[in-house]
């Protein structure tokens, strides 16, 4: 599908932020109107992102004619505590937040091989299906964090899915633990479209590894890092669209630099990209992008995402200030050696980190 179309959508997971941590409604309707008008129309939000749907609610659907833009919503069986009425209720208190009136894309989100069986236990998929029949959702897909095999075991359970969201990017082309590039065969091979999320791996490659950095720099093109990876992922066929969750005006602008006429990767750049490849494959950095999932149920509190990122500042610099660090990361929270191994993060985690032994790793960082 790599054609003319606008390839981008504008993700809402990661929106800009005030000083007080709530989101910067101001500067998100400056990045709608510059989405909508380089010809953008497809915004990615779900009920688990905090103030996401209020947020777009006042930024687009309160702006906007409804007709002008196409809104995507997900529902996620995130706990073990939730039960059958506090999922469903999650598609009405959707509608509530954003005002949208319906959602032209829905999604049940998140699936893995620890939560899959939910949406079935709690009817989601009928329960979705009849609001589709009802006109209030357009589009039914689900997004999707697990193994190939789990992946082909739910399409032919559900074969009237519309789209599946997977995680793509070149880092994960051929990454075991992600498996995009046999994800994105199984739906390209069965005709069912897919829509791209963590294309830039949750804002890790906008500024990639050293080895990376310095193969792209040698092209000297003038072009950002994000905008290979965004590339990348748009050169592909039976794409929908590719989300970027932008959380500033200065990535929205970058990214409508090259996306707005987009053109795909050259035969030389896919050679630039498999020596990236190659790069990552060799790098022992955690490849964490902070998504938070593992530390929503953590028991001890423990801030797992900024333990890591201090572990792969420590790692890329002899000279990084680590015990200081780790201390500002951890205080007033759990430390590594806090963990007691229940495995309640390893299964929310998106990149299948085996999070108990990093932890483990981790703890060499306390004094």
């Amino acid at each position: 599908m790599s054609d003319n179309r606008f390839m981008m959508g504008f993700g809402l997971m990661r929106l800009p932020k005030l000083a007080d941590e709530t989101i910067d409604v101001e500067q998100v309707k400056l990045m709608v109107d510059k989405f909508l008008e380089a010809g953008g129309t497809y915004f990615d939000t779900a009920f688990a992102y905090p103030g996401s749907e209020e947020a777009i609610k006042k930024a687009l659907v309160e702006r906007y004619p409804r007709e002008s833009y196409t809104l995507a919503t997900k529902l996620i069986v995130n706990s073990d505590a939730i039960d059958e009425a506090a999922a469903k209720q999650e598609f009405y208190t959707s509608l509530e937040r954003t005002g949208a009136g319906y959602f032209d894309y829905y999604l049940l989100h998140a699936f893995q091989r620890s939560n899959y069986k939910k949406y079935d236990e709690y009817g989601l998929w009928d329960f979705a299906r009849e609001q589709k029949a009802k006109g209030l959702i357009k589009h039914l897909g689900f997004s999707f964090h697990a193994d190939p095999d789990l992946l082909v075991e739910i399409l032919d359970a559900h074969p009237d899915v519309e789209f599946v969201q997977l995680q793509i990017n070149y880092a994960d082309w051929e990454n075991p633990g992600v498996n995009s590039k046999k994800n994105w065969e199984i739906c390209t091979e069965r005709g069912i479209p897919v829509t791209v999320m963590e294309p830039i791996k949750g804002g890790i490659l906008a500024d990639p590894i050293p080895t990376a950095k310095a193969i792209f720099d040698r092209e000297n093109n003038g072009l950002s890092y994000s905008s290979w990876a965004m590339r990348f992922v748009a050169s592909q066929k039976n794409i929908l669209t590719v989300l970027s969750g932008m959380s500033s005006l200065a990535q929205m602008e970058d990214n409508l630099s090259y996306m707005k006429d987009f053109k795909p990767l050259t035969e030389h750049e896919y050679e630039v990209i498999k020596a990236v490849q190659k790069a990552y494959d060799e790098d022992k950095s955690i490849p964490c992008t902070a998504c938070h999932y593992c530390t929503k149920g953590c028991p001890m509190g423990i801030p797992i995402p900024e333990i890591f990122t201090v572990a792969n500042r420590k790692a890329g610099s002899p000279h990084f200030r680590t015990v200081r660090e780790y201390m500002i990361v951890t205080q007033d929270k759990g430390k590594a050696s806090d963990c007691i191994q229940c495995g309640q993060c390893e299964t929310a985690c998106p990149q299948h980190l085996p999070i108990i032994k990093l932890l483990e790793e981790a703890r060499e960082m306390e004094v």
